[in-house]
């Protein structure tokens, strides 16, 4: 059985991947997105992670099409207590920004779709700079109180902004953010390692990154002169064209090969192992893609090869 790790200084206790919930409604329709459920559970995770405007983007849907299949899911299943339900606030478009009314309507609208009395792991989706901290904090601490929402966390944040939720929930003794999802991955470092990791670091929050593989670069199915049909191919292969992506993909494969492992598995389990990290975020649009991200769990990179990744994503 897979130890789960604590998230922060929450009394969550979650598997070391969380599975993103963007593709269900998207390019997994609902059978599909049961199917993927059910793998991950069986392989012991717990930890869905999902948002009110997945999938907006999508032509003919309007936000929160995630929500309700993973509500649908935990009804059929019954297992709402076994699972670590994340979401987010603050980008579907009937519920856009970060006031204190859009807040509290749409973790009530959250709350209906997931067919739930309760949010495990509440984030601010994108800061709201045009709102005070103290806004933000006060209307997710009438949430804690009310029972509605067990944990805050923050994505998308100034470390300044971040700071200063801190720094007001620790004064006025209201709910603080125990968890943060920052853009994290081999090779994209620079958004999240300084100011923000040490913020993090300093208030023993938990990071979940978000695009741990780089919308599938660090899979290693994108190589000079393949075609991969994705809907993020354009994202993912323009890390093809820089000499560090390369770099990153030759030292993944060394080190995949030293394992016997699959290439996202070990680019999962370096983020897994970097300071604050609880659990990386990867989701999955078939079963099949399911068990080299599971992996994770299980696979325990040597001092030696950590340093190699780090060295070719530097």
């Amino acid at each position: 059985m897979t130890t789960l790790r604590p998230l922060g200084s929450s009394s969550l206790q979650v598997f070391p991947l969380a599975l993103g919930g963007n593709v269900f409604g998207w390019t997994a329709d609902e059978d599909r997105s049961f199917a993927v459920l059910d793998a991950y559970t069986a392989a012991g995770g717990n930890f869905v992670d999902t948002a009110d405007s997945y999938s907006a983007w999508v032509p003919g849907n309007e936000g929160g099409e995630s929500e309700t299949i993973l509500g649908r899911w935990l009804a059929a299943r019954a297992n709402r207590d076994d699972v670590v339900v994340a979401t987010k606030v603050g980008a579907h478009p009937a519920y856009k920004g970060l006031s204190a009314a859009t807040i509290k309507g749409a973790a009530e609208a959250s709350l209906r779709r997931l067919g739930t009395d309760h949010i495990d792991l509440y984030y601010t989706h994108f800061d709201d700079e045009t709102v005070p901290v103290e806004e933000i904090i006060t209307a997710l601490d009438q949430l804690v109180k009310a029972g509605t929402v067990r944990e805050i966390a923050a994505s998308n944040i100034s470390p300044e902004r971040l700071r200063a939720s801190l720094d007001f929930s620790e004064r006025e003794g209201l709910a603080r953010y125990v968890a943060l999802q920052p853009h994290y991955n081999l090779v994209s470092r620079g958004t999240y390692e300084g100011a923000l990791l040490d913020t993090a670091a300093e208030a023993g929050l938990a990071a979940v990154p978000y695009f741990a593989l780089a919308s599938g670069f660090l899979t290693g199915k994108y190589r000079p002169g393949t075609e991969v049909d994705s809907a993020r191919a354009g994202s993912a292969g323009q890390h093809l064209e820089s000499e560090r992506g390369r770099k990153v993909l030759a030292a993944l494969d060394k080190v995949a090969q030293e394992h016997d492992a699959e290439i996202a598995t070990v680019a999962l389990a370096w983020l897994a192992a970097r300071p604050t990290v609880a659990a990386p975020i990867a989701s999955a649009r078939t079963v099949e893609q399911l068990p080299a991200l599971v992996a994770v769990a299980d696979l325990r990179l040597t001092g030696q090869q950590l340093a190699e990744l780090t060295e070719a994503s530097a």
